[in-house]
C-alpha cells in the first residue's frame, strides 16, 4: 500500500512518491530562539518527528533539516532588554530548545541549520532576485517584489489584489507595492550585522529557509513541514523568492501542516496569558504521557490541551506499564523471547496502516490499546481457568506489535521501572519517607494491626501516593491528577 500524504499545496490526498526513489529530503520549520519552547512548538517537534521516524520505517533513506532562527526582530529586542548580546541569548535558548525536545524523546534531526550560518547563500538567493527583477534594493535594504510572481498565493489560497500586508511586514512608503517583503534589512546602531553589496545589515525572515533549504538539501525538496499559522506569509513567500530564484517548479513537492494547539478551549497567545512552556508541562506529567497526548489526534488537527485530556494520557501510559509488569509476573518469558517479525507481518500491517493514511498516528495508537486490552483479557481467562496454552503466543504477538510501533512513535520503548521511578519523581512526599511508611505499614499488618496499616495507606493517599499490594510485595506510584 502507497503512503498518502495532504499536500497542502494541493489541498488534497496524493500518493508519495518522493523525486528520488527511496530518498526523502524533508524541512521543518524550527523554533526563532528567544523565549523557552511551549506546547505549540512540542506539537510540530513531534508530528513531524514520528513522521520522519515512520518514513524510515518503511524503508526510506530520510534527509531530514529543522532551523534555528536566530537572527530575527525579537532576537535583537530580547537580547536589549537583558544587555547581552543577540547571539549569547540565541545560544541560550538552541541549547533549551534542544533540552526539552530531548525530554520529549525526539531525535535530533540529520541537519540543524542556523539562519547566520547560511549568510552567504542569503546574499546569494538575493543578488539573483535582483538580476532577474524580482527584488529590488533601497537605501541598503532589499525587496521582494510579490506581483513580479503570478502565481503568488496559490499555497494560502489568498487573492493578491484582496491581500494586505503580512503581519510580520512593516509598512514602508519606499516600497513600490505594501505587499512587497524584505530579503535584507539595513543594520541599525546596536543590531548584529553582515556585510553584503547593499551595505551592513541582516537577513529577512523568510529568505533564510530559503537559503538554509538550499544550502543543505537542495534546491527543491520532497516534504516541507511547519504550523498552520506558517503558511502566510512565511511559506507563501518563501515559495515566491524560491521558485524565481531557482526557475524550478515545484519548490516543494509535498507541504505538510500541522494544526494549533489550544489551552482550555482558548487559542494559546501571549496576550490570554496562557502560554504553556513544555519545562512547565513536565512538572506534573511524564514526557511519556505529554507525546501521547499529542500523537493522539491527527498531526492537521487542532487540539486542546486540558487538565483532565494529559491525566487521560498519563492514565494510558500507565495502563500500558502496568500491563507489562503483569506479565513480567505471569508470564516472564515472554518479555525476554526473541521477537518473530515474519510471523505477525500481517497483523503489523493492519496495525500500522493507518500511517500509510497522511500518517494517521491516532488510529495507531488506538490499534495500539487494542493489543493491551487483547492481553489483559488473555492473562485474565488464563488465570480464571488455569489454562495457559497459546496465551504465551498472543502476549508475544501483542508485544511485538507495540514494541514495533514505539520506533517510530516514540512511546511504550522503557521498563515498568524506568516509567515509574519517573512518574514517581514528581512526588511531593520524598521517596525515602514513602519507603518508611511502606515498612511501617508492612509491620503493622504482620502484628494484625490493621488499623494502623489502614491509617498508613489514607495518609499517603492523601498526600498524592496510591499503594499497591501483590505477591511480590507493595509498590506505590503518584496519583495521577
Amino acid at each position: 500500500m502507497a503512503i498518502k500524504v495532504y499536500n497542502s499545496l494541493t489541498r488534497k490526498k496524493e500518493d508519495f512518491e518522493p523525486s528520488t526513489p527511496g530518498k526523502v529530503t524533508m524541512y521543518v520549520c524550527g523554533p526563532t530562539v528567544y523565549a523557552l519552547s511551549h506546547i505549540g512548538h512540542a506539537r510540530s517537534a513531534v508530528s513531524f518527528d514520528s513522521i520522519q521516524r515512520y518514513l524510515r520505517y518503511a524503508g526510506f533513506e530520510v534527509k531530514y533539516a529543522r532551523n534555528y532562527t536566530d537572527v530575527d526582530d525579537k532576537i535583537i529586542n530580547k537580547a536589549n532588554e537583558e544587555g547581552v548580546p543577540p547571539q549569547e541569548l540565541a545560544e541560550r535558548f538552541i541549547k533549551a530548545f534542544d533540552d526539552d525536545m530531548a525530554a520529549l524523546h525526539v531525535q535530533l534531526p540529520d541537519i540543524r541549520p542556523k539562519a547566520t550560518e547560511s549568510i552567504a547563500k542569503i546574499i546569494e538567493v538575493t543578488e539573483s532576485l535582483i538580476k532577474k527583477e524580482a527584488a529590488y534594493a533601497i537605501d541598503g535594504d532589499v525587496y521582494y517584489s510579490v506581483r513580479s510572481k503570478k502565481d503568488y498565493g496559490k499555497l494560502s489560497g489568498k487573492n493578491i489584489d484582496d491581500l494586505e500586508s503580512g503581519a510580520r511586514v512593516d509598512v514602508d512608503e519606499r516600497k513600490k507595492d505594501p505587499l512587497d517583503f524584505a530579503l535584507w534589512k539595513s543594520s541599525k546602531p546596536g543590531e548584529p550585522f553582515w556585510e553584503s553589496p547593499w551595505g551592513k545589515g541582516r537577513p529577512g525572515w523568510h529568505i533564510e529557509c530559503t537559503a538554509m533549504v538550499m544550502d543543505w538539501l537542495g534546491e527543491t525538496i520532497d516534504i516541507h513541514g511547519g504550523g498552520k499559522d506558517l503558511i502566510f506569509p512565511h511559506h507563501e513567500n518563501e515559495i515566491a523568492q524560491s521558485e524565481a530564484a531557482t526557475g524550478k517548479t515545484p519548490y516543494v513537492k509535498y507541504w505538510l501542516h500541522n494544526g494549533f494547539v489550544n489551552i482550555e478551549k482558548e487559542k494559546m497567545s501571549k496576550s490570554l496569558g496562557n502560554i504553556l512552556n513544555i519545562r512547565d508541562a513536565l512538572v506534573d506529567h511524564t514526557a511519556e504521557a505529554i507525546r501521547l497526548f499529542l500523537l493522539s489526534s491527527h498531526y492537521r488537527s487542532p487540539i486542546d490541551y486540558t487538565r483532565e485530556s494529559l491525566r487521560d494520557a498519563e492514565s494510558a501510559v500507565e495502563r500500558f506499564y502496568k500491563t507489562i509488569q503483569r506479565v513480567s509476573g505471569e508470564f516472564p518469558n515472554v518479555l525476554d523471547a526473541e521477537f518473530c517479525h515474519s510471523c505477525i507481518q500481517d497483523k503489523l500491517d493492519t496495525a500500522f496502516s493507518p500511517m500509510e493514511d497522511d500518517f494517521n498516528t491516532a488510529e495507531v495508537v488506538g490499534n495500539l490499546f487494542k493489543e493491551i486490552t487483547r492481553m489483559n483479557k488473555a492473562m485474565d481467562e488464563a488465570k480464571a481457568t488455569g489454562n495457559r496454552r497459546g496465551v504465551w503466543e498472543e502476549l508475544s504477538y501483542s508485544l511485538g506489535i507495540i514494541r514495533e510501533a514505539s520506533k517510530f512513535l516514540g512511546i511504550f520503548d522503557r521498563s515498568p521501572e524506568e516509567y515509574f521511578a519517573d512518574k514517581n519523581s514528581r512526588s511531593a512526599v520524598p521517596a525515602e519517607e514513602v519507603e518508611r511508611l511502606i515498612t511501617e505499614r508492612i509491620e503493622a499488618r504482620a502484628n494484625k494491626d490493621f488499623v494502623r496499616a489502614d491509617a498508613i495507606r489514607k495518609e499517603l493517599l492523601d498526600k498524592g501516593i496510591v499503594l499497591e499490594d501483590s505477591g511480590k510485595g507493595t509498590t506505590w506510584s503518584v496519583k495521577i491528577q
